[in-house]
């Protein structure tokens, strides 16, 4: 995805060119998600919440090979599985990405407690 694309692209609340929004603005907090249940960007969880009009569906680990984060930095669209063994940082512009956004995976992706112990087990 074009950067200049990326504010068209991705719905939150009070968003910036990255995808900050009005609940995560550190400089790190430059993902969006796409949400299973409507195939939407949103910025965050939160965001989703107070827009969508229905609930959060998480993406089942067998679908974890979609392209479902964005880079609010480069727009390089990452699947789950490559955002999950990223690092905190976009293979493609090296952008770092929030480590506490893994206390949040939950909301997003089936089976993410255990991709947390693994990735804190090494």
């Amino acid at each position: 995805m074009r950067i200049a694309d990326i504010p068209r692209a991705v719905r939150g609340i009070e968003l910036d060119s990255q995808t900050r929004c009005t609940h995560y603005h550190s400089e790190l907090d430059v993902i969006a998600i796409k949400m299973r249940c409507c195939q939407v960007f949103y910025a965050c969880k939160d965001c989703h919440e107070t827009l969508a009009g229905h609930a959060i569906e998480t993406w089942p680990h067998s679908m974890w090979d979609q392209k479902a984060i964005l880079c609010g930095s480069c727009g390089h669209e990452l699947s789950i599985s490559e955002y999950m063994a990223s690092g905190y940082t976009c293979p493609a512009c090296n952008s770092g990405f929030n480590p506490g956004c893994r206390n949040h995976y939950h909301f997003y992706f089936a089976d993410a407690d255990e991709s947390i112990a693994a990735d804190q087990a090494l």
